[in-house]
């Protein structure tokens, strides 16, 4: 899939992860209530949505040495 040239790269990995729906909620919280403090339930779940899919691609290529 090609990336335009006004596409935002870290989006473009994000949509890879499936995890960004999470990072919206995240920005989403954090715009409403100015203190990213206060949004950690989607920081916690964007988290570990992150790490799933870290671990997802650490077995996919565990054998390559």
């Amino acid at each position: 899939m090609p990336v335009s040239l006004d596409s935002d790269p870290v989006e473009e990995m994000l949509k890879k992860t499936g995890c960004i729906e999470l990072h919206y909620k995240v920005q989403e919280c954090i715009a409403e209530t100015g203190d990213w403090r206060s949004c950690q339930d989607r920081v916690k779940d964007f988290k570990q949505c992150m790490q799933k899919y870290i671990d997802q691609q650490s077995q996919k290529y565990s054998h390559i040495k």
